[in-house]
């Protein structure tokens, strides 16, 4: 693992929600990474702090991977009807870009076919909330 791994995930435990962006933000990039990825939906689901919730989903949609979707995609079936509201809006935040509704749409049309059910399942949440509703 790098330093910067590590520390990003060190940093993912801590009381301080600032931190807990922090590392949601540091981690994105690491959404391959089963270690990070476990984490990642975490922080994703933070019970303590919306904006941890927001940041995390806005750094994995700007990275816009298959795999960095896929975890918002679990992390919407697991979360609450609050933190399914910060999701959206994390997700709103990163689509604000010229290039973003691109390579999310994109993602999401991949993981529709995904093996995991629950992955499905918030795919076709994420994909409402990007206006990209065909199959």
């Amino acid at each position: 693992m790098t330093s910067g791994l590590e520390a990003a995930l060190a940093e993912a435990s801590s009381p301080s929600w600032t931190r807990r962006v922090r590392a949601g933000r540091d981690l994105a990039s690491f959404a391959d990474v089963p270690e990070a990825a476990a984490v990642l939906v975490g922080l994703l689901l933070d019970a303590e702090d919306t904006a941890v919730t927001r940041q995390t989903a806005e750094a994995l949609a700007r990275i816009g991977t298959v795999a960095a979707v896929r975890l918002i995609a679990l992390a919407v079936v697991e979360a609450d009807d609050n933190q399914a509201e910060w999701l959206e809006t994390g997700v709103y935040d990163a689509l604000a870009g010229p290039d973003g509704v691109r390579e999310v749409a994109a993602a999401c049309r991949h993981l529709t076919q995904d093996q995991d059910e629950a992955v499905r399942q918030g795919i076709a949440e994420i994909s409402a909330w990007t206006g990209d509703t065909k199959r």
